[in-house]
C-alpha cells in the first residue's frame, strides 16, 4: 500500500485531524446523543455523523427569532439513505414515508442523487430513526462525508435490453466500496461496542478521502444519471448484442466557490474501457489515487477534478495502470440521445412493466389535483410494484407484471396523476433543498423554483415556445447539488432573492454553460431570457435546443 504522497502546500485542514482521531468514526457521538442540555452535536461530531448519511442543520426562517429569545437554533437533522440505483420495496415505501411521518417533518424528498432524504429530525429521535430505517432494511451508512457517497444509475430498463446487468453494478460497487468500521452499528443499533480498535479499511484507512466521492453509472442512450457530473462516471458498452463493461470517466464535479477562480465545474474525461470483470478493482484503485493525492490542505481544492488536472490525465491513466498492473483499454464508441426520464409507461425486455410519475423538485406531496402522496401510499399498499428513484427527482414504479397493468393504471387515474399534464420546462426542471435547512445556502431554491418556472412559462408561451424542450436547474450556493451548469439554463444562489444565470449548456450533458450574468433578482433573470428567447424563437435552427442556440449565436462564447 502506498503512503499518502503530499502535493499541496500547506498543513492538513482541521477535518483531517477530526477524521484521523476519530477511533473509526465513533468520536464522542455517543456522549453527544446522550447530552440533554443542547439540541446540537459537540463541534467535532457534527462533522462525524456525516459519514453516518446525518447532517445537523436548523431551522433558518427562526434564527432571528430564537436569537431575540436568546434560545439556542432550532436544531433538527436530516437523515439521508444509502439506495445504489434507488431501488426500494414497496413495503419500504410504506416505512420510509411512516417514519417521515413519526420522525420528520412528514415529507420525503427524492434528492438529485437517486434517494431519499428525511428533514427535520432531532436529536432525541436520531436513533429510534435509524433503527427504523435499518428494521427496513436500509441504512445511511457513507450516505454523506468524506466517502464513496450514494452510486446513481440510469433508471430505465427501456434503455438496452441488458439494462439489469448493468443497473446491478450500482449495488455492487457501493458495498465494495463502504467503510470498514463498524461504528454505525454501535453507535445507532444495539450499543453494543464491537470492538477495542478500528477496524484495518485497506482502502480508507485511517483518514477516509479528502472529500466526498460520487460515482454514477448510465446507460446509452439516455444520460439521466449525468454520468460526466461525478467523479467517476461508467458508460455501459454494448457489444455483440450483449454487456461488455464500462467506459471510465474521471474527474467531474458541479461544485465551485464563488470569488474563487482556482474552484470550477468540470465534466469527467473518458480516459478508457474496462471489460465487466474488471470494473470494480479499477473503480477501487481510482478511488485510491484520490485518497493518497487529493488535496488534504485546502478542502475547496480537495475533490478528484482538481487532483486530476494537477497530475495530468496521462500521469492519472498511468499510476491507474500501475496500480492495476494493466492499462485501461481503449474507450468504446458511444452516443446519448436524451437524459430527461422518459414519462408514462414503458416495458422492459423481460416483458415488465414501469411508469414514471413527475415529482416536481423532489417533493413527495399533495397538490389538489395531483394527490401524488395519497397515491402512492395507495399503491404501495397493494404491493403490485417496486419504486425507482430517478437522478432526475422523479419516481418510477417498477416491476408491473401485464397482468397487473389495469390495476396500477386505475389507482394512477383515480388520483389524477394520469391526467395531469405539464409544461416541457417545467418536468425538466430541478432544485436542490436550499433554504430553509441547508446551511450552505445564499438563496432559495426548491421552495422557489415552481413559481419562477410559471413566470418563464408565460415568456415561452409569449414566444409561442410553450411546447419547446428547455433544461433549467437552480441551486441555492455554488456547491452544484442540481446539477445546474449541465442546464441550458442554471440559476446558482448568491444572496437572498439573487442569483447568477448561466446559458448554453446542452440538453444531453455533454457541454457545460457560461456565466451569461452576475446577482440577477427575479426580475432581472426574467428581464435578460425574454429577448434571447425572442430570438431564439425566430432565428433556431430546425430543432435546436436553446442552449446550442445560444452557444451558436455567441451569446455565452460560441460562435455562429
Amino acid at each position: 500500500m502506498k503512503e499518502q504522497t503530499m502535493t499541496q502546500s500547506g498543513p492538513p485542514s482541521p477535518t483531517e485531524g477530526i477524521k484521523t482521531k476519530s477511533h473509526g468514526l465513533r468520536g464522542t457521538l455517543t456522549e453527544s446523543l446522550d447530552g440533554q442540555v443542547t439540541g446540537a452535536l459537540a463541534a467535532d461530531d457534527q462533522q462525524l455523523v456525516k459519514f453516518h448519511g446525518i447532517y445537523q442543520q436548523d431551522d433558518r426562517d427562526r434564527r432571528d427569532e430564537r436569537e431575540r429569545k436568546k434560545l439556542e437554533r432550532a436544531y433538527s437533522f436530516m437523515v439521508r439513505l444509502r439506495l445504489p440505483g434507488g431501488d426500494i420495496s414497496a413495503s419500504q415505501w410504506l416505512g420510509i414515508e411512516r417514519i417521515a411521518n413519526t420522525h420528520g417533518t412528514g415529507i420525503v424528498k427524492i434528492t438529485t442523487r437517486q434517494t431519499v432524504q428525511i428533514h427535520g429530525v432531532v436529536k432525541a429521535q436520531l436513533r429510534p430513526t435509524v433503527q427504523s430505517f435499518y428494521d427496513l432494511g436500509i441504512d445511511s451508512i457513507a450516505a454523506c462525508g468524506d466517502v464513496n457517497r450514494n452510486v446513481t444509475a440510469g433508471a430505465h430498463p427501456s434503455a438496452a435490453p441488458w439494462h439489469a446487468e448493468a443497473f446491478a453494478f450500482a449495488a455492487s460497487i457501493s458495498e465494495h466500496l463502504l467503510p470498514k468500521t463498524k461504528a454505525f452499528y454501535e453507535i445507532w443499533l444495539d450499543g453494543v461496542k464491537i470492538t477495542d480498535e478500528p477496524e484495518e479499511d485497506p482502502l480508507y484507512q485511517k483518514r477516509y478521502l479528502p472529500r466526498k466521492f460520487k460515482i454514477a453509472l448510465a446507460v446509452p442512450p439516455i444520460n439521466d444519471a449525468d454520468v460526466l457530473a461525478n467523479d467517476i462516471g461508467l458508460i455501459a458498452i454494448e457489444e455483440k448484442g450483449a454487456f461488455a463493461g464500462f467506459n471510465i470517466a474521471v474527474g467531474g464535479g458541479m461544485g465551485m466557490t464563488h470569488g474563487n477562480p482556482k474552484t470550477y465545474p468540470r465534466l469527467a474525461t473518458v480516459i478508457g474501457f474496462a471489460p465487466k470483470e474488471k470494473v470494480l478493482d479499477a473503480v477501487w484503485q481510482i478511488v485510491a489515487i484520490q485518497r493518497d493525492f487529493g488535496n488534504r490542505s485546502d478542502r475547496s481544492l480537495a475533490r478528484l477534478k482538481y487532483t486530476l488536472d494537477r497530475m495530468g490525465v496521462e500521469a492519472f491513466s498511468k499510476e491507474l495502470a500501475a496500480r492495476l498492473g494493466y492499462a485501461l483499454e481503449a474507450a468504446r464508441p458511444f452516443a446519448f440521445e436524451s437524459r430527461v426520464d422518459p414519462y408514462g409507461w414503458q416495458q422492459g425486455s423481460g416483458g415488465e412493466w414501469y411508469y414514471t410519475l413527475f415529482v416536481e423538485n423532489g417533493r413527495v406531496v399533495d397538490a389538489p389535483d395531483y394527490r401524488l402522496k395519497t397515491a402512492l401510499l395507495e399503491i404501495a399498499a397493494s404491493g403490485l410494484c417496486g419504486f425507482r428513484f430517478t437522478a432526475n427527482q422523479n419516481i418510477m414504479l417498477t416491476h408491473i407484471s401485464p397482468k397487473n397493468r389495469p390495476v396500477i393504471e386505475a389507482m394512477l387515474s383515480a388520483s389524477g396523476l394520469a391526467q395531469k399534464t405539464f409544461s416541457p420546462i417545467r418536468t425538466d426542471a430541478m432544485a436542490c433543498v436550499a433554504l430553509n435547512t441547508c446551511p450552505l445556502a445564499l438563496a432559495e431554491g426548491q421552495r422557489y423554483m415552481p413559481a419562477l418556472v410559471t413566470k418563464i412559462e408565460e415568456l415561452l408561451a409569449r414566444h409561442r415556445l410553450a411546447d419547446a424542450p428547455f433544461s433549467i436547474r437552480m441551486t441555492g450556493c455554488p456547491n452544484g447539488c442540481a446539477r445546474p451548469h449541465m442546464a441550458e439554463i442554471g440559476l446558482v444562489g448568491r444572496s437572498l432573492g439573487k442569483y447568477n444565470l448561466y446559458l448554453g449548456g446542452d440538453a444531453l450533458g455533454l457541454r457545460l454553460n457560461t456565466l451569461y450574468a452576475e446577482n440577477l433578482e427575479e426580475d432581472g433573470i426574467l428581464s435578460a431570457l425574454d429577448p434571447l428567447l425572442a430570438a431564439y424563437a425566430v432565428n433556431r435552427a430546425n430543432v435546436e435546443r436553446f442552449g446550442d442556440y445560444v452557444f451558436r449565436a455567441g451569446e455565452t462564447g460560441g460562435s455562429i
